[in-house]
């Protein structure tokens, strides 16, 4: 049985920046939390938490004279701003592609433009993208989101970073409709568009996938989607435990890929399982 990975599977350079700046952080010695999971990785986060590092959902319950760690998605900016207020160390992790589309939405807003985000509403990252317009907001998921829209003179449109370039294209299309003038950003992340575009490639080409990634990540989950699209025998699994031998019978190629918060580690356990699973059947 051969094993074939993406090429660019697993950590993205958003997320190995985050990584990297939250176990600096915790290496320190401080007290040191985090403003959400740094990452949707669930055994990233117990690395940190067995390094001290702890999640908190408020800068309130944050130590006077700490250090908090903004997670790659970003955070609201008055939750950023709080934490400046409280005197506390910030160590902004914030991807910067997501900050960059923080940045679109805080000028477009400024210049009178009502704002569509395209994305998922209760994601952290479009959570925080929204807090920066002045104006209106809308967050749609859909062209018949789009629909139910009142007209607008101005829109300006920006995207989740995890969204695919069709689904921001269609609804631009729909924008064009409701409104006068549209200005968009392509605010969606390089490294999402390549793991998608490569998925696809290895769909087409194997008996069975894996993706691998947190079951809260919206980029492996989205991964997940695409290769199911086009071979149902698609498997998404966040560790090597979770892999079932059963899925392997009668299959000769195994695509493998993962999402952009899938640390190394766990990428090479779950290739370890398959491939022991393949030695067990030829013995």
């Amino acid at each position: 049985m051969q094993v074939l990975l993406a090429k660019h599977a697993g950590f993205c350079f958003g997320v190995k920046r985050a990584t990297q700046l939250a176990f600096e952080a915790a290496n320190i010695g401080s007290e040191t939390y985090t403003l959400g999971p740094i990452i949707h990785s669930p055994q990233v986060v117990q690395r940190l938490e067995e390094m001290g590092v702890i999640s908190v959902e408020n800068v309130s319950e944050v130590e006077t004279g700490g250090t908090i760690i903004i997670r790659s998605h970003g955070v609201a900016a008055e939750q950023l701003e709080a934490a400046v207020r409280a005197n506390l160390e910030v160590v902004d992790a914030t991807c910067p592609f997501v900050k960059k589309a923080q940045e679109h939405v805080a000028t477009l807003s400024k210049e009178g433009y009502d704002i569509v985000v395209v994305g998922d509403a209760v994601h952290p990252e479009v959570q925080g993208i929204v807090s920066y317009a002045a104006g209106r907001v809308y967050v749609v998921s859909s062209h018949e989101d789009v629909e139910r829209l009142p007209r607008m003179s101005k829109i300006g449109v920006v995207a989740q970073t995890t969204q695919s370039f069709e689904h921001l294209h269609e609804v631009v299309a729909a924008c064009l409709a409701r409104g006068g003038e549209t200005r968009v950003y392509n605010t969606i992340c390089d490294a999402t568009a390549v793991r998608q575009e490569e998925a696809k490639k290895l769909a087409g080409a194997v008996d069975c996938m894996v993706v691998i990634g947190g079951f809260n990540s919206a980029n492996t989950m989205r991964l997940a989607q695409i290769c199911r699209e086009l071979l149902p025998r698609t498997h998404h699994v966040e560790t090597a435990c979770q892999i079932d031998e059963q899925w392997f019978k009668g299959v000769k190629k195994v695509g493998v890929t993962a999402g952009a918060s899938t640390p190394k580690w766990i990428i090479d356990e779950v290739i370890d399982r398959i491939s022991a699973i393949d030695k067990d059947k030829i013995s």
